[in-house]
């Protein structure tokens, strides 16, 4: 009886953290990031503020929990979808990887605008970052994809155009460790990858393309399609 009493509670706790986490999306959809606010959830869930702190003892605990959560299915989403395509298709992987990223961002365009848009007013990042592992999976997949591409990337690139010192220490050390082989260049273009699968997808989720195209997937298809070619790789069908 014990056992099931804390089975309970604990399924209860967790409904009603999920719950917490829901309403403060929902808020920042409506508001705003500085719409998040405990006080604003409680009443959202007809609970008093002191009970809430019973979950999240200051806002930007809560805070933090979401931008890991949603950071964390995001990676996942990313991660699954470029597994769809094989190792020896790098082209393939990339196209892979950019429609998840464009898929999960319209599913969940809150989720975008908290770990890419304006931060939250008066929020305080923890110590090492709010997702340090979704982080590294996503800049390490972002890498991974241009060392699929390397073989052929490299033909086309000056391979002397950057420096280690160009890019920042903790980044250096963890391509390194993970890709030893790549030169300092392959970070640039991961980079650059980054920008450009970001660039036209936060113009869309922000609404800036809605009264410039009724077909803004084509114009990202092309846009990687762009990127595919520029990395000396064969053109997506």
């Amino acid at each position: 009886m014990g056992d099931q009493m804390l089975s309970r509670r604990a399924r209860l706790r967790a409904e009603t953290i999920a719950e917490i986490r829901a309403i403060a999306l929902k808020l920042m959809a409506e508001g705003g990031p500085d719409a998040i606010s405990l006080r604003a959830i409680a009443r959202e869930m007809g609970m008093t503020a002191g009970a809430i702190y019973g979950y999240f003892p200051t806002r930007d605990d809560l805070i933090t929990t979401l931008i890991r959560d949603v950071h964390t299915s995001l990676v996942d989403a990313l991660e699954a979808g470029r597994d769809t395509v094989p190792r020896d298709d790098p082209a393939g992987r990339i196209l892979a990887w950019a429609l998840a990223f464009r898929e999960w961002a319209l599913a969940n365009p809150q989720g975008f605008r908290l770990i890419y848009g304006d931060p939250v007013p008066g929020y305080q990042v923890p110590e090492g970052g709010a997702a340090p592992e979704a982080e590294h999976r996503t800049c390490m997949g972002l890498t991974g994809l241009v060392a699929g591409a390397w073989p052929q990337t490299e033909r086309i690139r000056p391979t002397d155009a950057y420096e280690w010192t160009d890019f920042d220490e903790a980044l250096v050390t963890k391509v390194r460790a993970e890709f030893p082989g790549l030169p300092p260049a392959a970070i640039a273009e991961a980079l650059r990858m980054w920008g450009r699968l970001h660039g036209l997808l936060s113009l869309e989720i922000y609404g800036h393309l809605s009264g410039q195209t009724r077909n803004p997937a084509k114009i990202y298809r092309a846009e990687i399609t762009e990127l595919v070619r520029s990395l000396g790789l064969t053109s997506l069908s």
